[in-house]
């Protein structure tokens, strides 16, 4: 009886130190994903998100807005754990050009917000195109005059003056502002002097929204030291987007001169191999070269790499004491799937680790969460291995 009683307790203490160790690897779990700043005082609370693309931004070739996107898809999201979606709105589909508004595309975006609230679904109202500011300029798509127009500047924010008007009685903690998609100004200062002019002019009647916007030239993470965060203006996220690598990312991407390379593609390892890079790169055309470079395709890329790429906008965060937001990023699917499904896990890691909120580009476009059949405009079948991974 004696040596039963022994085993019990023996038993007992075994388990209690198993429930230790778990406890103590649960904390450091814990301890790994605590913020690094003061959640913001609006309550506007993301962690995981998805970009609706292609529906009043960027709509050419795609479906009509009334069947694109609707009630339903608002379920859907809100079913796969997202908590959030960033919506993409054109200068042209929202006003006309003598500056009034649209009201058929007001009323969409009135009835996205009304679906968002009802699955408690956070939203982030994204000035993605303007006239005169296409981020794709340079691959000659829309028009690069804002930088050097000063009435083109003045329409920007008088654009956010009367959208604040339309959207200032939503609820502070529901809606969020990102001021414009990736800005591309010849100088940092342009960038920075124009955050000031929009926040002014939302300010005067919404004191309390957030407003997110991230740095110079595409938002990408290295422009982040350059990035003047206006001081002591606690209801802002700082945002930035990542593609790297990109030659993975945008493998055949027909509005990219990576359209241009059709050898081997990895990831994790050599993005393109030096043997590839031989083989299948063209030398004399000048665009390809020029983007190969840029884009450093021939390093090594691995969940340590993505670290390093996002790390300026991480210090820049932590400085000011800002949560820290990826609105963009996404691989398409022209790359082996478990080679896609690797990076998404990875740079997935990366934002979780570094309690970096996220929304993937894009639900139902090109990088899609969701297939979109466009001949009988309904939703197919979604990407559940894909999603679990973005949704975790």
């Amino acid at each position: 009886m004696e040596s039963k009683i022994i085993a019990g307790l023996c038993s007992i203490l075994i388990i209690f130190i198993m429930l230790s160790s778990c406890n103590e690897k649960e904390e450091k779990a814990i301890q790994l994903v605590k913020p690094n700043y003061l959640p913001n005082p609006a309550g506007f609370e993301i962690r995981k998100g998805v970009n609706l693309s292609h529906w009043l931004s960027q709509t050419t070739e795609w479906s009509p807005k009334d069947k694109f996107i609707t009630r339903e898809d608002m379920k859907l999201i809100k079913s796969f754990g997202f908590d959030h979606i960033r919506l993409p709105i054109d200068e042209q589909e929202l006003w006309n050009e003598d500056g009034t508004v649209i009201k058929e595309t007001l009323q969409y975006v009135k009835d996205c917000l009304a679906w968002c609230a009802e699955f408690d679904l956070r939203t982030v109202i994204d000035l993605h195109i303007l006239r005169a500011h296409h981020f794709n300029a340079r691959n000659y798509e829309g028009k690069m005059t804002l930088w050097t127009d000063t009435s083109a500047q003045n329409n920007f924010i008088r654009l956010w003056e009367n959208l604040s008007e339309y959207l200032r009685d939503y609820p502070d903690n529901m809606v969020a502002y990102e001021i414009m998609n990736e800005p591309v100004a010849p100088d940092h200062e342009q960038w920075n002097e124009l955050i000031v002019r929009a926040m002014k002019i939302i300010r005067k009647k919404e004191p309390n929204r957030v407003i997110i916007f991230g740095s110079n030239r595409w938002q990408k993470p290295f422009t982040f030291p350059y990035l003047k965060v206006p001081e002591g203006d606690k209801n802002i996220i700082l945002s930035f987007h990542t593609y790297h690598p990109y030659f993975v990312t945008h493998y055949k991407a027909h509005w990219s001169p990576a359209q241009f390379y059709h050898g081997p593609i990895n990831y994790p390892g050599q993005c393109i191999p030096d043997s590839a890079f031989e083989k299948y790169v063209d030398k004399t055309n000048e665009r390809l070269m020029a983007r190969l470079e840029e884009e450093k395709a021939r390093d090594i890329y691995n969940k340590e790499k993505l670290q390093q790429i996002v790390q300026d906008a991480i210090d820049k965060a932590k400085e000011v004491g800002l949560q820290l937001y990826c609105n963009e990023f996404g691989c398409l699917p022209t790359i082996p799937r478990e080679t896609r499904l690797k990076y998404y896990q990875d740079i997935t890691d990366v934002f979780r680790e570094n309690c970096i909120a996220y929304a993937n580009w894009d639900y139902k476009g090109n990088f899609r969460i969701v297939e979109w059949d466009t001949k009988n405009l309904r939703n197919l079948e979604p990407d559940f291995k894909l999603i679990k991974i973005l949704a975790k």
